[in-house]
């Protein structure tokens, strides 16, 4: 027999193993925990006094009955057609040139401010990513758009890939976020509480990326030159070309808020309105269309297969009992509700210089949530931190992915300098921890006064 915490302990390292040899992250999860499950039934049933033969072939059958099983939950869970339709809200904001609106828009307003360019970028990437719900789309799309700019301006390297890098992973905060959908999954949480809390922390995110640009110009001025002043007449029009985008975030967040939506109504309605938008603008051309099309279904089978691995993970890490064990183990520490939470978001930090942020996600919410429900935390207002910690690792070295993407948009600047210009961004990530554990009010207060909610 083998002891069911060494068993535990030897499925994570497999885990582990499988990401280092490049292994999808919902096929290591998957394979894992299909094999983990049949090896800790088949070992619970020789405890109590079956045969070898007889425990195995319970123990294959029960796995292969919880690998359909839950794929099927995971599959016909109606909640995720959220998934598709935010995918789609985005794609379709993106070929429609919403993005190109936004940061026109942000730039009259705020590009004749020392820095206002990389200001107007954050911005831009705070309101893109209330359409898309990804980082990594905010993060290429504005990086198309905002980099030659910048550079046109003589902006410093650093500073004009740093907020590129890290205003992109506002998409991960922002609703409608991917990540968020799927922790309130995993967690069997409100969708739509988890969009509301996002909104405020993602706000005062904003501002702080926007107030670490200010300290970087002060410092330096000639990192973020002054931009041209635009007329009154300029802003306006520039937000007026805007309005559209604002109008499908108000509708569907402010749907979701008042209760006249649930999440699922509301993905399916900015989706629709965001569809009305690019007709009207006359970008869904044939090809436009397929490629929009393709990169939906390509994107929700990616999330699906994440969720369903998840699905098959999560019941063996039940069976080892490891994650009972780690409760009764961080909470006989005296350290601590706030010591405790130090702790979880120190081992989030370490994780995220080597996970890609969903793969971190899927991987810790079977061992921390456990651990936050022994304690007695809102799983609500901890999801909030989880996500602000997994924005941290999108630009960690040595494998953020986000400074990743946006070296692929500017091959010419070296990894050190792209590195060197996330750090002002990453304290505003801490900051933004610090006040959420001081006042989790930031979080919790829109999901309090949600009607319904």
């Amino acid at each position: 027999m083998i002891n069911m915490t060494v068993l535990g302990l030897l499925g994570l390292l497999s885990l582990f193993v499988l990401l280092a040899l490049r292994m999808p992250v919902a096929l290591s999860m998957l394979g894992v925990g299909f094999i983990g499950t049949a090896v800790a039934n088949a070992n619970k049933f020789i405890g109590i006094g079956m045969t070898s033969d007889q425990a195995w072939a319970r123990g294959w059958k029960i796995a292969f009955s919880n690998l359909s099983g839950e794929t099927f939950e995971a599959a016909s869970n109606f909640n995720l057609l959220v998934i598709p339709m935010f995918v789609l809200m985005g794609n379709l904001a993106g070929v429609s040139g919403m993005s190109n609106d936004l940061f026109t828009a942000a730039y009259r307003w705020m590009g004749h401010m020392r820095g206002g360019l990389a200001s107007a970028t954050i911005a831009a990437c705070a309101g893109f990513a209330a359409l898309s719900g990804s980082s990594l789309a905010s993060a290429v799309t504005m990086g198309r758009v905002a980099l030659p700019e910048m550079k046109r301006y003589k902006y410093s390297d650093s500073l004009a890939t740093g907020s590129v890098a890290a205003g992109g992973t506002l998409g991960f905060l922002i609703p409608p976020s991917g990540g968020m959908i799927i922790y309130a999954v995993l967690t069997e949480q409100s969708i739509g509480r988890l969009f509301m809390a996002g909104i405020i922390p993602g706000i005062i995110l904003t501002l702080l990326f926007i107030g670490a640009i200010y300290l970087v110009v002060a410092r330096k001025p000639e990192a973020g030159p002054r931009g041209e002043r635009s007329g009154r007449t300029e802003r306006l029009i520039a937000l007026r070309r805007a309005a559209p985008i604002l109008g499908v975030v108000l509708v569907t967040i402010g749907g979701m808020y008042t209760g006249f939506f649930t999440p699922v109504e509301a993905s399916s309605v900015g989706a629709f309105f965001t569809f009305l938008v690019a007709l009207w603008r006359r970008s869904l051309n044939l090809k436009a269309t397929r490629d929009v099309i393709l990169q939906t279904m390509n994107a929700t089978a990616t999330v699906f297969l994440i969720i369903i691995g998840a699905f098959v993970f999560i019941p063996f890490m039940s069976l080892t009992e490891l994650p009972a064990q780690l409760v009764t183990l961080l909470t006989s520490l005296p350290i601590g509700g706030v010591g405790v939470l130090l702790l979880i978001i120190l081992a989030y930090m370490f994780l995220g210089m080597f996970l890609e942020s969903m793969a971190m996600l899927v991987l810790t919410i079977p061992v921390v949530i456990p651990i936050a429900m022994g304690m007695g935390w809102d799983l609500v207002w901890f999801g909030i931190i989880v996500v602000i910690v997994l924005e941290m690792g999108m630009i960690s070295p040595p494998v953020g992915i986000n400074v990743f993407i946006v070296k692929s948009i500017a091959p010419e600047v070296p990894m050190s300098q792209i590195f060197r210009g996330i750090w002002p961004f990453w304290f505003a990530m801490a900051a933004m921890l610090g006040l959420l554990i001081l006042f989790p009010q930031i979080a919790l207060f829109l999901p309090q006064t949600i009607v319904g909610g």
